[in-house]
C-alpha cells in the first residue's frame, strides 16, 4: 500500500503527541564504522513542554581529524585531545536515546552512526521506522516552495536563534525548532489546510511510480497522456506534485475496481 497524503497527515498528528529525542552529530567523515562520531548533542523536548535538557559533549575517539572536517565544523585535533572517551559518552546518552521518538535532520546520516557507536560497546542500540522522525522529509513535505530544506538554509529563512551551523548543539537546537514549528502547524491547522500543503510537495518520477504503481516510463507516459506537466530540476529530473500523483493512484484504483 503506497504511503498518501491522508496516511502522512495521520503519521505526523500522532508524531504531534509524542516526546521527541533530538539528536545531532558531527563525525570524522561520511559512514560509519569507519568513521566516527566526535561531538554529539541530545535534546529532549515535546510541543506541550517544550524543551526539557540538552547535552552536548565532545568525544575522542582517538581518530584523526583531517582539515577538511575541521574547516567544516570548527572541531580540531586538539579540541578532542582533553574530551572524554566514547564508552563515557555514549553510556552517559544512552537513556536519553532510548526514549521519544528519535529526530534528526536527515537521520539516515545519524541514525547509522549512532548504532555503530553502541555497537563497539557491544550494545545494540534500535529504532523501528515509526519511533523515527527525519525533518528533512518533514520540510519537504511542508515546504515545497523553499529553494532549499538544508539546515542552514532553513536557519537563514526562518532566523533560528541558534550558533554556527555544522556544530552538534546549534544544529540539534535548529532542528527542534523546525520541528516545532512544523509539527504545530499540523497539529492545530484542520485536515483540508494540511493536505493542501502536503499536495504540493514535489516527487522524483521514482517516488511517483511507487504511488502509483509500474515502471518509470510507464508512469511517465501516463502522466503526459493526462497533461501532467513536470516541474525540471536543476539537475535535469522531473518532478511531479504529489496531488497530481495521487490523482493518477485514485483514477488507476478506481479503474481496477470497475
Amino acid at each position: 500500500m503506497p504511503t498518501l497524503s491522508t496516511d502522512l497527515l495521520a503519521f505526523y498528528r500522532d508524531i504531534c503527541s509524542r516526546p521527541l529525542t533530538v539528536v545531532d552529530l558531527e563525525t570524522s567523515g561520511h559512514k560509519p564504522p569507519r568513521s566516527r562520531a566526535i561531538e554529539v548533542s541530545v535534546l529532549n523536548a515535546s510541543l506541550k513542554d517544550g524543551i526539557l535538557n540538552q547535552e552536548t559533549y565532545l568525544i575522542n575517539p582517538n581518530v584523526v581529524i583531517s582539515p577538511i572536517i575541521t574547516n567544516i565544523t570548527g572541531i580540531s585535533q586538539e579540541m578532542l585531545e582533553d574530551a572524554p572517551a566514547p564508552e563515557e559518552v555514549w553510556l552517559k546518552c544512552l537513556p536519553l536515546l532510548e526514549q521519544g521518538t528519535l529526530t534528526a535532520h536527515n537521520i539516515g546520516f545519524d541514525y547509522p552512526f549512532i548504532r555503530s557507536e553502541y555497537a563497539r560497546l557491544g550494545i545494540s542500540f534500535y529504532r523501528s521506522k515509526s519511533e523515527q522522525l527525519c525533518t528533512v522529509k518533514l520540510a519537504r513535505l511542508m515546504l515545497s516552495e523553499l529553494p532549499s530544506r538544508s539546515l542552514p538554509n532553513l536557519v537563514k529563512h526562518f532566523e533560528f536563534p541558534v550558533g554556527e551551523s555544522h556544530r552538534a548543539e546549534a544544529d540539534t537546537m535548529a532542528c527542534w525548532l523546525l520541528a516545532e514549528m512544523l509539527l504545530k502547524q499540523i497539529a492545530n491547522e484542520d485536515d483540508e489546510t494540511v493536505l493542501t500543503r502536503i499536495g504540493q510537495q514535489l516527487l522524483s518520477l521514482g517516488d511517483a511510480a511507487k504511488i502509483i504503481g509500474g515502471s518509470h516510463k510507464t508512469v511517465r507516459t501516463r502522466m503526459d497522456v493526462a497533461g501532467i506537466e513536470p516541474y525540471v530540476s536543476r539537475t535535469g529530473a522531473h518532478l511531479y506534485r504529489r496531488i497530481d500523483v495521487e490523482r493518477m493512484y485514485w483514477q488507476k484504483h478506481q479503474l481496477s475496481l470497475t
